[in-house]
C-alpha cells in the first residue's frame, strides 16, 4: 500500500508502519513490509528488526520471530532487549 500512496519510502516511514503493525500484532503485515524495506534497498535498522519480531512474538508466530531474528545475525543490526524478551 505504500507504494500506491504518496509516502515517501524512507527508513521513517518503514518504522513508523512496522511498529503500527506490532502494537496492533499484525505479523504478516509487519514481515511484508520488512521484506519490501530490504528490497527497496532502505537501510534495515534495530527500530525494523526489533518492531517485527516483537509483533511475530506477540502475535504468537514464534517460527518467524526466530527466522527473523537469526537473519539479524546476518546484519549489520544490533540486537536489542526488545528482540531478545519477543
Amino acid at each position: 500500500e505504500m507504494a500506491d500512496s504518496r509516502v515517501e519510502r524512507n527508513a521513517i516511514t518503514f518504522n513508523a508502519a512496522v511498529s503500527a503493525c506490532e502494537k496492533g500484532t499484525q505479523c504478516a503485515q509487519a514481515l511484508q513490509l520488512f521484506r519490501e524495506m530490504a528490497s527497496s534497498c532502505v537501510e534495515i535498522d534495530t527500530i525494523t528488526c526489533s518492531a517485527a519480531v516483537s509483533s511475530c512474538g506477540k502475535g504468537g508466530q514464534w517460527v518467524q520471530a526466530l527466522q527473523l531474528f537469526r537473519e539479524t545475525a546476518d546484519s549489520r543490526v544490533e540486537r536489542n532487549t526488545i528482540m531478545y524478551s519477543a
